[in-house]
């Protein structure tokens, strides 16, 4: 039996934000809360809201910026401090004080800040592609295989791109998932499509902002990005039981990225899939949702 997920729900936070989100299972069970990246939305996680449907309150909000959550025009807003604090705040207006924290790309990149700087919220912190943010700061400033790998960042920072991702009924976005060096994506059919295609005509602005407020990008003649930071790395220190699946296959994000890794995570185990892309949790939703069972159940046991 297919479980039910029920999306339109809404929490107005005490920041002010208004968060969109989908859930399945029943409050009261162990929260588990999975945050998408860009180009994405809570659609994301269809697969793994039904799979933790009868043992979890499995909740996929919109972040902010995103299909049918709020979009502050100002770019300060999109500061990964702000969109942390969102997920504070819809841990304890969803009732809980803890949860488990399933996140990938641009939620993966929140979910290192909220586990570095809040700790006691996570019982278990699940990364999907998204590297640490000080071996993302490394590898853009000394890295250039990274550097290159990530040129699409400025792209994306500039004035404008907007307007180019609408282009041609989005035609470059459609080129996220079935272009980049990728094998075509199968998961992305008609259906998929445009679901997708009506979360990016609510706005694309919030999303792109993400990568405008960031520091972390390749660095330019007229922004020195990773290179004005000056950080210790005994901040970015992950005290969390934390578990990483990657696909090896990630144009933008390579398996390089992982390297060193246990040097910030007191309590790591890596997962790599060699045949699969930045786009695991479509591609493998079977392996991926497999590969969550067995994470809470290890970190349950203790």
């Amino acid at each position: 039996m297919t479980a039910a997920i029920r999306d339109q729900q809404f929490a107005t936070l005490a920041n002010g934000t208004r968060l969109h989100y989908a859930s399945a299972g029943q409050p009261g069970q162990p929260l588990i809360l999975f945050v998408h990246g860009f180009p994405e939305f809570w659609g994301e996680w269809t697969a793994q809201l039904q799979e933790f449907d009868s043992t979890h309150f499995a909740v996929a909000p919109d972040l902010r910026g995103f299909n049918l959550s709020d979009m502050p025009p100002d770019l300060s807003s999109y500061k990964a401090r702000h969109i942390v604090d969102d997920l504070r705040l819809l841990i304890g207006h969803l009732g809980y004080e803890q949860c488990i924290l399933v996140a990938h790309d641009w939620g993966g990149a929140i979910a290192w800040n909220l586990a570095i700087a809040l700790p006691q919220l996570l019982h278990q912190l699940v990364i999907i592609n998204s590297p640490h943010p000080y071996l993302f700061m490394q590898a853009l400033a000394n890295d250039a295989h990274q550097k290159a790998s990530s040129d699409y960042m400025n792209w994306l920072r500039a004035e404008g791109s907007e307007a180019a991702l609408e282009k041609n009924d989005f035609a470059l976005l459609d080129g996220f998932f079935n272009g980049m060096g990728q094998p075509p994506a199968l998961w992305f059919d008609e259906a998929t499509r445009e679901r997708y295609h009506a979360c990016w005509r609510r706005g694309l602005r919030g999303g792109v902002n993400y990568y405008r407020a960031s520091p972390l990008h390749p660095p330019t003649d007229d922004h020195p990005g990773p290179l004005k930071l000056a950080l210790d790395p005994a901040a970015f220190r992950i005290t969390v039981p934390t578990r990483v699946i990657w696909g090896e296959t990630d144009f933008a994000l390579p398996k390089t990225l992982l390297d060193g890794l246990d040097q910030f995570v007191d309590d790591l185990q890596i997962e790599r899939v060699a045949d699969a892309s930045h786009w695991i949790v479509h591609e493998q939703p079977v392996l991926v949702n497999r590969l969550l069972r067995q994470f809470v159940a290890e970190i349950s046991m203790r």
